[in-house]
């Protein structure tokens, strides 16, 4: 296995081997920690995309997602092992976390759903991990949560209530959209009221009933906020949601088709640090099953107190399929695709991500001392929705 990502070969080697020096947060491939075991058949159609966390005794946690035989979902424990060096190596599988058994997770056998690529933050403000993944039932796919306070036993929030946002001319009511990809800050942060609030990153699929202001369609990232002493009062407030933005939209070739957030933010000397993940259009031959798609990831630096300010976005993928297990499976272009972040300490992290929606990947990421260029320094959002006006 590579030990190194690629910006890619044949035309862009001759062309970019120097810029890919120069870009930041590369990712040093691991190894592969957890295949599907073909004894189990609610893993049949593959293991992927794991919540990552670590319990009050510092032991990592994977909570993939593995997929059955009729591509139903559900969310699996699995203790990390590591090796003499402290690298992960493999898993132990230790039960069930969720498995889909509310209104709003379920679908007849024959069609997809249930409870899909969960991400998991501790809230030290709360005492509180938080899972939050997509939940599949016949509404489609929908954001809901889980928690916990130690990591085994899972008490589900619900459904994630996004706040509408009404003026004389056009209403936006974020429930009714398709959304996935939420990940949750660690931490409080200002809202644009100055409000200390637990923000959500998230992407909401529009259909046909695009937002008021929304000048580019395709899926984006946005962010959303929670009021801290709402969800210190009752830990269900957490899902109440306010003062929607546009965060990012799709701006480079290698997320052509759409965006979406990857790992929970973490708190860096730079900012904000989250992995994401960008989609392009990938040729599938006559009678190919697999997407027509590639993923890739890059990096997306917030600023510290105000995480509508981008600082840093990365122009180039910082990991992208290369390996033969990251480019064959169920995605015709390949996928990687981050959801899960384990803080070493000293600029040091492991990225957990899912292998073309099969296997289970990790790679190292060492934070840089400087970041290139001058910072962004203007807000990259755009507000759709408030409270009280």
């Amino acid at each position: 296995m590579s030990q190194a990502s690629s910006l890619g070969r044949s035309e862009r080697d001759s062309t970019q081997g120097d810029e890919r020096e120069t870009i930041p947060f590369q990712l040093r491939r691991l190894g592969v920690v957890m295949h599907p075991d073909p004894a189990r058949p609610e893993e049949a159609r593959g293991i992927l995309n794991p919540g990552v966390a670590r319990d009050h005794e510092g032991r990592v946690w994977l909570f993939p997602r593995v997929v059955d035989q009729h591509d139903r979902s559900r969310i699996i424990r699995a203790r990390v092992l590591l090796n003499e060096r402290g690298d992960p190596t493999s898993v132990i599988r230790e039960g069930v976390a969720l498995e889909p058994s509310e209104s709003y997770e379920l679908r007849p056998v024959e069609q997809a759903g249930g409870c899909e690529d969960p991400r998991v933050t501790y809230i030290e403000a709360l005492n509180l991990y938080v899972m939050t993944y997509c939940a599949w039932g016949l509404a489609g796919a929908r954001l809901a949560m889980a928690c916990s306070t130690d990591l085994r036993s899972w008490e589900r929030l619900g459904l994630v209530d996004f706040e509408p946002h009404v003026d004389p001319l056009y209403r936006v009511n974020f429930d009714e959209y398709y959304n996935k990809d939420g990940v949750l800050f660690p931490a409080p942060v200002n809202d644009p009221d100055g409000l200390k609030s637990i923000a959500l990153l998230h992407r909401p699929v529009y259909g046909d009933h695009i937002p008021n202001g929304i000048t580019d369609p395709r899926p984006a990232i946005w962010i959303s906020y929670s009021p801290l002493e709402a969800a210190r009062r009752n830990r269900s407030a957490l899902r109440d949601m306010r003062r929607h933005h546009v965060l990012i939209e799709p701006e480079s070739a290698w997320e052509a088709l759409y965006i979406g957030a990857g790992t929970p933010p973490i708190l860096t000397p730079h900012g904000w640090l989250v992995i994401y993940h960008g989609v392009q259009e990938h040729p599938v031959p006559p009678g190919d099953p697999r997407k027509p798609l590639r993923y890739s990831a890059g990096a997306l630096i917030l600023d510290t107190f105000d995480p509508r300010i981008v600082r840093y976005r990365s122009p180039r993928p910082i990991l992208e399929p290369e390996t033969p297990e990251e480019m064959g499976g169920n995605v015709a272009g390949g996928a990687v695709f981050p959801t899960g972040i384990d803080d070493l300490g000293g600029g040091r992290m492991n990225v957990y991500y899912g292998v073309s929606d099969t296997r289970i990947g990790v790679a190292r990421l060492q934070v840089p001392a400087h970041l290139p260029g001058p910072p962004r320094a203007e807000p990259a959002a755009r507000l759709v929705g408030n409270r009280g006006s």
